[in-house]
């Protein structure tokens, strides 16, 4: 069955708004009303029509007012105005502005559906196929009743028909690949690779033959060929997480393969053609970036085709609650718990706090609580009690870089039992480089080196 498209309609004449309520839903489509441009903004808060039909002139805020507001922050949603006092040149003039359509009262019925019917067309794909469930696949895991959500999640849509570079920006935590998976299922890619690298986990060294390749013999242990992940999603999408952490003299190498479309895989002379869509993401101000000389401007311009910012979980605080009982559901599926929900107190918490880590912390915070649990419903107690020992666990970007290099510098020692010589190799640093990031973590080689004579 066709899912029946909604229409707000805007008018303080309760007599006219009833007429074309009439007409609209003898034609199939739902209808909602408000008698006020102001009601009209309220129901636009926490709802989204498919189309928005308004008077012009109205007491307080008019139509045009109505419409200015709705096209700043709602631009995907189209306007039909309705006058009384309307002229061609004042068509023109609303047309030029952005608004979709313009008709002057008595309207005719037949000129509005026809309009009504070329508005619907805009709707997403995703509204107009008769069975919704298989198309909405792409966004089933992006939980939300949040008007700000749905916005984006429209944009998202529209994205993902074109092979235009995205790149997410917003706060760590608040669902980056997520969103950049959710792209590429609405995509024509969706049945080939989406490919994820987070460029600040891995090391400068590691990093272009992680992305572009070897081949053999390229440097020493390279003893195979080995793909690097442009071509691992060739004809898919390749998310690059946290771009804003890449070494400038990537970034140039990166440059040169978006704007060629090859790669050139480490210690090859070939160059091989690709065929990726690139899907980046930052939590940091890439502007600010590149003013410090961190981050190339013509590879931003590269990268930044569209761009969309994902809200941080105190802008859509709607979802709380939402997330905290499918985030119950899931683990305490997980973790064999007979938990049933959340007391009234601890929900009036949840929904109070800030969540400065954003959904991530949120996750935690209810899988905590989920597992020390002793009884079915989670008191504010534990929640609030968890949420203190989450903040205290919460370290800064900076301190996890140095943990992962600490330990990754513990794992090559232990490979090669204290070896430096054939570390510096693995970690692909000369020797005098390998021993500097020795004596940064304050690591002694010489303790591993009994590990060769235990074993």
């Amino acid at each position: 069955m066709m899912q029946s498209k909604k229409i707000l309609l805007v008018d303080d004449d309760t007599d006219l708004l009833e007429l074309l309520s009439i007409r609209l839903t003898a034609a199939g489509y739902e209808t909602v009303r408000a008698d006020s441009a102001e009601a009209a903004i309220n129901y636009l808060d926490i709802s989204r029509p498919h189309l928005v039909i308004s008077d012009m002139q109205m007491s307080g805020m008019d139509g045009m007012a109505l419409f200015e507001h709705i096209h700043r922050h709602i631009p995907t949603l189209p306007v039909i105005i309705l006058t009384a006092f309307g002229t061609i040149p004042d068509a023109v003039a609303a047309t030029q502005r952005g608004i979709f359509g313009y008709l002057t009262k008595p309207y005719n019925p037949k000129i509005l559906l026809n309009q009504v019917e070329r508005a619907m067309d805009l709707v997403s794909v995703a509204d107009t196929l008769p069975s919704k469930a298989p198309v909405l696949t792409w966004r089933k895991a992006i939980i939300t009743r949040s008007a700000l959500m749905e916005d984006l999640l429209a944009k998202v849509d529209r994205v993902a028909q074109g092979d235009a570079s995205v790149l997410l920006s917003g706060e760590s935590g608040v669902g980056k690949e997520l969103f950049a998976r959710a792209i590429h299922q609405a995509s024509r890619r969706c049945d080939q690779p989406f490919v994820t690298i987070n460029c600040a986990a891995i090391p400068e060294q590691l990093l272009e033959s992680e992305l572009f390749g070897h081949a053999r013999g390229a440097f020493t242990g390279a003893v195979r060929e080995h793909k690097g992940l442009f071509q691992l999603a060739e004809g898919g999408s390749l998310f690059l997480d946290e771009i804003g952490d890449m070494p400038l003299l990537l970034q140039a190498k990166l440059l040169h393969a978006l704007q060629e479309r090859v790669i050139r895989p480490v210690g090859s002379t070939q160059s091989i053609p690709i065929d990726v869509r690139i899907i980046s993401a930052t939590h940091k101000d890439l502007k600010s970036e590149i003013q410090a000389g961190n981050f190339r401007e013509d590879l931003y311009y590269r990268l930044f085709v569209v761009g969309l910012v994902i809200p941080s979980l105190a802008q859509r605080s709607e979802d709380v609650f939402l997330l905290a009982n499918h985030f119950l559901r899931v683990f305490a599926e997980k973790h064999h718990k007979d938990i049933s929900g959340f007391s009234p107190e601890a929900i009036s918490f949840l929904q109070a706090s800030s969540w400065p880590g954003n959904i991530r912390q949120l996750m935690n915070v209810v899988e905590q609580s989920v597992v020390m649990s002793a009884v079915p419903l989670i008191s504010s107690e534990l929640v609030r009690d968890t949420m203190h020992k989450d903040e205290e666990q919460m370290i800064s970007f900076e301190e996890a870089r140095r943990q992962f290099e600490r330990d990754y510098l513990v794992k090559v020692l232990k490979m090669t039992a204290g070896n430096v010589t054939q570390a510096a190799r693995l970690a692909k640093r000369n020797r005098t480089e390998f021993y500097k990031l020795l004596q940064r973590h304050q690591l002694d080689f010489t303790l591993y080196k009994s590990l060769q004579e235990k074993v």
